[in-house]
């Protein structure tokens, strides 16, 4: 852990998001379609906490942990500047979440932790616990970085492409060594990410390519007036669940329900999907605060 601990206290975490509109954006739609009003929500490695005051604004009561001191202290800062309150801070690793007695919550966030973590035992272990925090009928949302966002990433800036297997190489085992730059992390693809989540005590309700197609052209249509960007993010969050364009994606979300196991250890669902109408005006309002 090390090692990302060191990336991060160099890494501008919070503004990260401004430079990548798109993931902000489709995620924060998700949020707000699965994260019911008045939620008690764990942000488990959610690093500055952009997405815990987004939520705290929104009328929800946040928990935020992140392994990273200058995290956390970026987000004591920031929740101060927007007016809102975290219920609780905490800096630790996500693989000692088992330590603590926070009660019970509505949803969980596990937002970073699980591409940070290379060996599949922890990420297991991450989920596992995290579950232990969640209510009957709870909602757990994670993320993952695809394995094509490395090639995705290249593409970018095309130029500085030297050979081939350099970019191909995380399609063959999706690790990456924190010398060949971010930090260690595995990078995954959608079919590994869903036959993941589906081993544990869940309901798949959605599972998603956030950047999508307009990925490649991010910096472009960033740029566009703010009116037609809203368009665009309109038309990718409508495909973002279509799996023929998953690979096109450098980050998938997957939003799961908790479930029960009966006496035969047959999983059943115990409610319905979540659901809630969108507020885009209030979601406007508090992107312009943020």
């Amino acid at each position: 852990m090390e090692d990302i601990e060191d990336y991060y206290k160099g890494y501008d975490e919070w503004n990260r998001l401004e430079r990548h509109k798109i993931e902000f954006e489709i995620t924060k739609r998700y949020l707000n379609t699965y994260v019911t009003e008045g939620a008690r929500v764990f942000d488990i490695g959610g690093g500055p906490g952009r997405y815990s005051i987004y939520l705290a604004k929104r009328g929800h009561k946040v928990v935020l942990l992140d392994l990273v001191q200058k995290h956390i202290d970026i987000a004591k800062i920031k929740a101060s500047e927007n007016n809102v309150k975290i219920e609780k801070y905490i800096c630790d690793d996500a693989l000692n979440i088992s330590e603590y007695n926070l009660g019970k919550f509505d949803v969980v966030l596990i937002m970073g932790p699980l591409y940070h973590l290379i060996h599949e035992v922890d990420r297991k272990k991450v989920v596992e616990d995290a579950l232990k925090f969640l209510k009957k009928e709870g909602i757990l949302i994670a993320s993952f970085i695809s394995a094509y966002a490395p090639i995705i990433d290249e593409f970018k800036c095309s130029e500085n492409i030297e050979t081939a297997d350099e970019v191909m190489k995380y399609l063959k085992d999706g690790i990456n060594d924190a010398e060949a730059g971010f930090t260690s992390a595995y990078f995954i693809k959608p079919e590994e990410a869903k036959n993941f989540m589906e081993s544990f005590n869940l309901k798949e309700l959605s599972f998603a390519g956030i950047e999508g197609i307009g990925g490649l052209i991010e910096n472009k249509l960033k740029e566009l007036p703010s009116e037609q960007f809203d368009r665009v993010i309109n038309i990718l969050y409508e495909l973002s669940n279509d799996p023929h364009i998953f690979g096109s994606s450098e980050h998938y979300l997957y939003v799961g329900k908790k479930v029960d196991n009966n006496a035969n250890g047959e999983i059943f669902n115990v409610g319905e999907e979540a659901s809630k109408k969108i507020d885009y005006e209030k979601d406007d309002d508090i992107l312009k605060e943020l």
